[in-house]
């Protein structure tokens, strides 16, 4: 019996938003989505539109130095998780372990080998080239945020946005 798909196949790709009609621009990504959530509650038919960000940017902010504690935390606080799995996991397959010992045994050795996993990163990682002692967030930023949709559903979209915008605005 042939299986039958809902929707475009994945071998299709996303829809090219060539065709799309620009309804609606809006400064910040969160004033395009409660516009878009205002069309869904006006019962639009939200499959035929997309929210694209243009003017896209790259925004890099440094938090701080990224000093050897950093390191030697972040590597214990990953190492403490997985020694906890790991502990509990060897209470159910080893007979007579009791848990919490076998848990906190894991804790405790996860713990201090992240740590020196981390410490060990972190001074190999100083001897790379290019490498920088900071700590920093990425985020895509882009200058303006546009609704677009289908062309033939752009009029009732264009129509349904501007009595929101004499709402809100």
């Amino acid at each position: 019996m042939p299986q039958t798909l809902i929707g475009t196949p994945a071998s299709a790709g996303p829809p090219s938003l060539d065709s799309y009609v620009v309804a609606g621009s809006y400064p910040t990504y969160e004033q395009a989505q409660r516009a878009m959530s205002h069309l869904a509650e006006q019962r639009f038919p939200v499959a035929k539109t997309a929210i694209v960000g243009t003017g896209l940017r790259l925004v890099e902010q440094v938090l701080g130095r990224l000093a050897w504690w950093h390191s030697a935390g972040g590597g214990a606080a990953t190492g403490a998780w997985f020694g906890l799995l790991a502990g509990l996991l060897a209470s159910l397959v080893a007979p007579g372990a009791a848990p919490m010992a076998a848990a906190l045994g894991g804790l405790a050795f996860g713990a201090v080998f992240g740590a020196a996993f981390g410490l060990a990163a972190h001074a190999f990682g100083r001897l790379a080239p290019g490498r920088r002692d900071v700590l920093s967030r990425s985020t895509l930023v882009a200058d303006r945020y546009d609704i677009v949709v289908t062309p033939d559903v752009a009029e009732d979209a264009k129509n349904l946005l501007i009595k929101y915008g004499w709402r809100t605005g």
